[in-house]
């Protein structure tokens, strides 16, 4: 009887652990391009990503010029360093909404989305090093009564 239960547990194991995979598609469009939207805070970044040599334009501007430091360049490049692919793809993205560190974040999201659309072996190591997962922090509303989101009136006593 316990031989019986425990073959039907391994079973049922080695099914939940097939079943857990997800395969994952490489999908391209008629031009040999990737899409995948990033979000980050308030910002969204439409990513498109192509073969090619490492030149990334948002909204018609060159990377460098658009985000003006270079800490925020690093940041939206990030994706391409973790998957040793600098240099090998080109960029077009459109973002809207947001400040410039909130964008910068949102296009490494959306890089990182279309990586694996492009390749899917990208998927693990993106994955474990956080890239694909969406930071869903936001600005907390600003509440009645109150100056701010949990700023509130200073109370005097004299």
């Amino acid at each position: 009887m316990s031989a019986l239960i425990k073959e039907k547990i391994i079973e049922i194991k080695q099914k939940d652990e097939t079943q857990d995979k997800k395969v994952y598609l490489q999908v391209r469009d008629s031009l040999g391009r990737s899409y995948a939207t990033g979000k980050r805070k308030n910002a969204i970044a439409k990513v498109w990503i192509k073969q090619g040599t490492g030149k990334v334009t948002i909204n018609d501007r060159e990377v460098r010029n658009y985000f003006g430091r270079e800490i925020l360049v690093n940041i939206a490049k990030a994706p391409f360093g973790v998957t040793k692919n600098e240099n090998k793809f080109d960029v077009v993205a459109t973002i809207l909404g947001g400040g410039k560190s909130g964008q910068a974040g949102a296009l490494s999201h959306g890089i990182s989305k279309a990586l694996v659309l492009f390749d899917p072996s990208n998927q693990p190591i993106l994955r474990t090093q956080g890239f694909l997962t969406r930071d869903s922090r936001v600005v907390e509303r600003k509440k009645y009564g109150l100056k701010k989101a949990r700023k509130g009136q200073t109370y005097r006593k004299r």
